[in-house]
């Protein structure tokens, strides 16, 4: 593809006289770039690729478009003595999207694409939305937190909003294979960086904002801001999905351009649920008048299959065809996943890593079985965001029977700084409840070993992870296999 096509509309403008090479490649990486690629420099969190424009140049890049235009004098100080093109840009973030969109041939244009975005939530959603049109009949893709599909082959997650390039040529294979629909999360840091920008979304969908991600956006209205850019730049004929009994629900919608449709399972609005019954193996929902048992628990849930139903609904599925293919659906991986062991215990693993989702699930715990002991092990992950440590203490003082606190992904923070923190936002009966062990795998060990029978304990914070990051080591480690293993050798 020539390079003209390649950035029309991203905001870089073709020299007024000069070649138009034919592009081979689209590449934010200098490591990536092969003949004839177009390397986009993009001012990255821990690497500017300004600085990489000399290298990407001798590896063969045809194009290459900046931003900064002393960075390009101090790589290319002789341009009028090197074969590739250069243009500028204002923003080569928003022209990376582009132009990877245009490489790509436009794919979300191609199928039906649909995007969530929220605190929590966002991965069972979309998993759910794969796996219920998947169950339909219809060819999906899915693009998540914990995996990426193309139909039913599986790829490896790396962020929940992947890279333009990286989106665009999972959106194109799924195209050419057929795909009709595909699911996928949209974070507020991707909104950020414009990893969106150039697709077109038939759908988009909010579940609910809480505290998260403040080490990034700083300010909770900033948070909310790059969330409600999603909505924002909807088309006039997508729908925009929004959770009005969540307080922020039609502060999302409010400028939006699309067809606003709403759920509540509190409130009047277009689609609604309640939960008649429930317990630890599902729960009877009345959705929209007529009944049906689901697999999942809890309210956060609830709230979640109602999203889904609303959304197959605008997408014109049939209703009965809708709620059929919902009691068949399971959890999402590392979603509140049950374990039975012996004397009664129930371990869950859940991935609720904010105040909001860690209150959510113990709520959901204690009002299942009221009159089991709780017990929360949780930590929280460093090199992240401080303010919600102590808010997590909070809430498991208040739910939680025992609390034990322990280490998540320290990165390269000292977890006992990080225990410290979360210490902090006890007070003396919550400190009188709890326990500090450095090290998860012994904590899990010691929760299960001095759980009297019949208890439910929650892991919290690692969820469908099977490593834990200590220091700059990323070591496997899988609590569905510690706890097997632990059981095995109480039995």
């Amino acid at each position: 593809m020539r390079l003209d096509r390649i950035v029309r509309d991203s905001g870089a403008s073709m020299p007024a006289a000069g070649t138009n090479p034919e592009i081979t490649a689209v590449c934010s990486d200098s490591r990536k770039v092969v003949p004839g690629a177009l390397f986009i420099a993009v001012k990255g969190f821990a690497s500017d690729g300004h600085d990489y424009i000399k290298a990407a140049v001798e590896k063969g890049a045809a194009a290459v478009i900046y931003q900064d235009g002393d960075a390009l004098g101090r790589q290319i100080p002789d341009r009028d003595g090197c074969d590739a093109v250069f243009l500028k840009s204002d923003s080569t973030r928003h022209t990376l999207a582009i132009a990877a969109a245009n490489f790509y041939d436009n794919p979300s244009r191609k199928l039906t694409l649909v995007g969530i975005t929220g605190t929590n939530g966002k991965t069972t959603t979309v998993t759910l939305l794969y796996r219920m049109f998947t169950g339909l009949g219809y060819h999906c893709g899915l693009l998540s937190t914990i995996a990426n599909y193309i139909g039913n082959k599986r790829f490896e997650a790396v962020n929940t909003t992947s890279d333009p390039i990286t989106i665009n040529s999972m959106l194109a294979e799924m195209a050419a294979e057929g795909c009709g629909y595909c699911f996928m999360e949209v974070s507020s840091i991707g909104m950020e960086q414009e990893r969106v920008a150039g697709l077109k979304f038939k759908a988009g969908i909010f579940s609910n904002l809480t505290h998260d991600h403040l080490d990034y956006h700083k300010t909770f209205a900033e948070y909310l801001r790059c969330k409600k850019l999603f909505f924002d730049t909807l088309p006039a004929d997508a729908y925009a999905i929004t959770n009005i009994d969540d307080r922020n629900g039609m502060v999302m919608v409010q400028n939006t351009k699309a067809q606003t449709v709403t759920y509540s399972c509190r409130s009047i609005a277009d689609h609604t649920c309640r939960i008649v019954e429930e317990g630890f193996d599902g729960m009877l929902l009345k959705i929209d008048g007529k009944e049906t048992w689901c697999r999942l628990i809890g309210q956060h849930n609830a709230y979640n299959l109602l999203a889904i139903y609303t959304t197959a609904i605008v997408l014109g599925m049939p209703q009965d065809e809708i709620l059929v293919e919902m009691s068949r659906l399971e959890s999402a991986p590392g979603r509140l996943e049950t374990l039975r062991g012996p004397g009664d215990l129930s371990v869950v693993i859940d991935y609720a890593h904010t105040p909001d989702a860690l209150e959510n699930v113990l709520v959901t715990l204690r009002e299942i079985a009221p009159e089991r002991m709780l017990i929360c092990l949780f930590g929280c992950g460093g090199d992240r965001d401080r303010t919600k440590r102590p808010e997590m203490a909070q809430v498991a003082q208040r739910l939680a029977d025992r609390i034990i606190v322990t280490s998540d992904n320290s990165r390269t923070e000292k977890t006992s700084d990080i225990m410290d923190d979360i210490k902090a936002g006890m007070d003396a009966a919550g400190r009188a409840k709890s326990i500090f062990i450095e090290d998860r795998e012994q904590a899990i060990r010691t929760a299960v070993m001095t759980a009297p029978q019949g208890s439910t304990i929650l892991l919290a914070g690692k969820g469908h992870e099977t490593y834990q990051i200590l220091g700059t080591e990323k070591r496997h480690f899988d609590e569905k296999e510690i706890v097997q293993r632990i059981f095995e050798e109480t039995r």
